[in-house]
């Protein structure tokens, strides 16, 4: 079961990459953006799984999952968004996020080889709060990016607890710690599911529309 779930994320993981690059011409820069996020989550957990399949440790790709998620999607919300004053929060909490992350690493370079439980939380709370402000801007505006930006929100915020409470899996009994890793893997499958949503919607509409015309 848990092969199948970890394999059938990465399918749709896979599946989303294509059907958006391949509307990728002429698209407005925030669909340029998150096309380029779900490459470097392609790339990324493709790395995971030769490295897992050769018996290396792939524990230092989750630092490189979650900057690059949080660096991409960022970037994502900040051209997405249009209120000057919420662009200026993402861009301030972007940079300073960041930097504690460099220095962090700089004074702890151990840490590289450990989950980064401060790394999980800010970069993902900070995710959720750029996802806020699209929720907020579309409550009287065009809904762009609806069913992509319910996902984030409903992935990011699920993990992030899994995440933050997954030590306690070690005093679980061995019939339940695994049972976190599920759910988060459960949770990875409905945001993916989301953003095939939200192609189907929004994009692939659009596209049989253009060819009719």
């Amino acid at each position: 079961m848990y092969s199948f779930l970890v394999n059938f994320g990465y399918f749709l993981l896979l599946i989303n990459f294509i059907v958006f690059a391949i509307g990728l011409s002429k698209k407005q820069k925030s669909y340029v953006i998150f096309t380029v996020y779900l490459f470097l989550i392609v790339c990324i957990q493709l790395i995971t799984l030769v490295l897992r399949k050769l018996g290396v440790n792939n524990l230092f790709l989750s630092h490189f999952y979650f900057i690059g998620q949080f660096l991409m999607l960022g970037l994502f919300y900040f051209n997405l968004i249009a209120d000057k004053f919420q662009k200026k929060v993402i861009k301030i909490t972007l940079v300073l996020a960041l930097l504690s992350l460099v220095i962090q690493y700089s004074i702890r370079p151990d840490l590289f080889f450990e989950f980064n439980l401060y790394e999980i939380f800010i970069t993902s709370f900070l995710l959720i709060i750029y996802a806020t402000f699209h929720f907020y801007n579309m409550l009287n505006g065009k809904k762009v990016f609806y069913y992509i930006n319910i996902g984030i929100i409903l992935y990011l915020f699920g993990s992030t607890i899994l995440f933050l409470v997954g030590n306690l899996s070690i005093m679980l009994s061995s019939k339940y710690y695994k049972v976190p890793s599920r759910i988060n893997y459960i949770l990875y499958i409905v945001f993916q599911l989301f953003i095939l949503i939200e192609w189907r919607k929004s994009f692939y509409k659009n596209k049989e529309t253009n060819s009719l015309n």
